[in-house]
């Protein structure tokens, strides 16, 4: 025997015939413990399933030293939801169960040129390969089935073309042409070449699931942006209904510092005086004309009654409704291409926005949720989110989500909302909190405080009004108010 210690061997090993004795001793000596038939670990602390977990793909090794990593596993590139491994090997076929985790080999063609090198020992099916074998039924051996169902494969191959686009898939499917006679996967090949066309449209074939349906008939959507829609509308359906009665709605000053607040958030700061000679004078400062015409522009939608309570019915309403309001604040700014969707990526901080081929598709799964909300106060702080977590336009696109926010309460005569400059940072901390899958509830609770705040405030005069926010400490920077612990107060 090579080995004359347990030192010379891994902490976590598979025994063979020339180590079984030196385990067997190592066992009785209380140096070693027996996990699973022939694995071994010299690690006394961690539970079974933690050590398998951390040893894990050496441990296929010792079981099965030419393993190709295939079906579901390659894929997926970890253990399937139930704990197995799916593998191609050549020696034994008989499952070897470990503490949270199953090896299932089967037989199957070699490892072939394109399979990559995987973990030091084992070899990788190729993407090709992985899609081709996928393809192949199988039936569930525990709680999941070695392959791919249709609709796993659906949403794959959807994703795989969100994220690498049609080059990347179509050169995947020339390599799955080529590389399936040598495994006997012509058949399976057929299936991919087919599902590949029902996703490009280029042939007919029939699909089953939402988002592959909607890539079939060019409407591709952003499926992660579905699901926080769908946790946004759940939240507002848990949330009581409200109704606050609109108040002010007579004069300018509403519309105004609705205005001057939607512009201020988004960095386009003028002092109250500046853009009231602005929106009532026309005086357009010869240093800043585009800023001046974005407040502008802003109050001249929110001050018209008519326009804002214009709500959609349909998506072709809602996307007319997108578009002309946003022409409408971006009128001077060309370069901002005013009235059309994006045509580049774009992004806020460590947040990438639905990408330019998916804004239509997205917004449509977006306005059917929309759709099911009862209350126009879940109506409008669902607007809001959707036109701001989309970011459909090249800019614009907070001023445009309040603008569609208001105008679901405008037309049910219930009070806007004004977020002030001292709530930005909540305003947009509750974004996030929703972005990143934290909860919608703050972004609930901030929407209905600030409508609350806006209930409160007098709106039948400008200088009123603004003595009032002024007192409330409205037009405090947030950074500075948090500083010094000042809040927003009702009056």
């Amino acid at each position: 025997m090579s080995r004359k210690s347990l030192d010379d061997l891994p902490e976590t090993f598979v025994s063979t015939t020339e180590t079984s004795n030196l385990a067997s001793k190592g066992v009785q000596a209380g140096k070693l413990r027996r996990l699973a038939s022939r694995l071994y670990t010299r690690n006394l602390a961690l539970p079974p399933q933690a050590v398998v977990r951390a040893n894990l793909w050496p441990i296929v090794a010792g079981y099965f030293p030419d393993a190709l990593i295939a079906d579901r596993t390659a894929i997926e590139g970890a253990p399937a939801s139930d704990g197995s491994v799916f593998l191609v090997s050549h020696g034994t076929q008989s499952d070897i169960e470990l503490p949270g985790f199953t090896l299932r080999p089967r037989k199957g063609a070699p490892a072939q040129p394109s399979d990559l090198p995987f973990m030091g020992v084992l070899r990788l099916s190729s993407a090709a390969r992985a899609l081709l074998d996928n393809f192949a039924a199988s039936r569930s051996r525990g709680s999941i089935s070695r392959t791919f169902t249709r609709k796993e494969l659906e949403v794959h191959l959807d994703n795989l073309l969100r994220r690498a686009g049609e080059d990347e898939v179509n050169r995947l499917r020339d390599e799955a042409r080529r590389l399936a006679p040598a495994i006997g996967r012509e058949t399976e090949f057929a299936a991919l070449n087919a599902m590949i066309g029902a996703l490009l449209n280029t042939q007919e074939d029939r699909l089953s699931t939402p988002v592959a349906r909607a890539r079939q008939r060019g409407m591709s959507f952003d499926p992660a942006r579905a699901e926080l829609f769908e946790g946004l509308r759940a939240e507002l359906h848990r949330t009581p209904p409200q109704t606050r009665p609109e108040a002010g709605e007579g004069g300018t000053a509403l519309p105004f510092f609705e205005a001057y607040f939607s512009n201020f958030i988004e960095g386009t700061e003028f002092v109250v005086e500046e853009a009231a000679a602005i929106v009532f004078e026309n005086r357009i400062p010869n240093a800043r004309p585009q800023d001046a015409h974005d407040i502008l522009g802003t109050y001249r939608i929110v001050a018209d009654r008519k326009e804002m309570s214009r709500t959609p019915e349909t998506f072709a309403e809602f996307e007319r409704l997108l578009k002309r309001r946003y022409g409408e604040i971006m009128q001077a700014r060309p370069d901002k291409s005013p009235g059309q969707y994006k045509a580049e990526a774009n992004r806020a901080g460590g947040t990438m926005f639905v990408a330019p081929d998916l804004v239509r598709g997205t917004l449509e799964q977006g306005f059917k949720t929309y759709r099911s909300l009862a209350t126009p106060f879940q109506r409008a702080v669902f607007m809001m989110f959707l036109v701001a977590e989309v970011h459909p336009f090249a800019d614009g696109n907070g001023r445009l989500a309040r603008i569609m926010m208001n105008a679901e309460l405008v037309a049910a005569r219930e009070q806007r909302i004004v977020v002030p400059t001292i709530y930005r940072a909540n305003y947009l901390s509750a974004l996030k909190a929703i972005s990143n899958r934290v909860s919608p509830e703050p972004l609930i609770r901030m929407l209905d405080f600030a409508q609350r705040f806006t209930q409160a405030i007098d709106w039948s005069d400008v200088h009123r009004a603004q003595d009032q926010l002024t007192a409330a400490n409205a037009f405090m920077d947030s950074a500075e108010a948090d500083e010094r612990g000042i809040r927003l107060r009702l009056p």
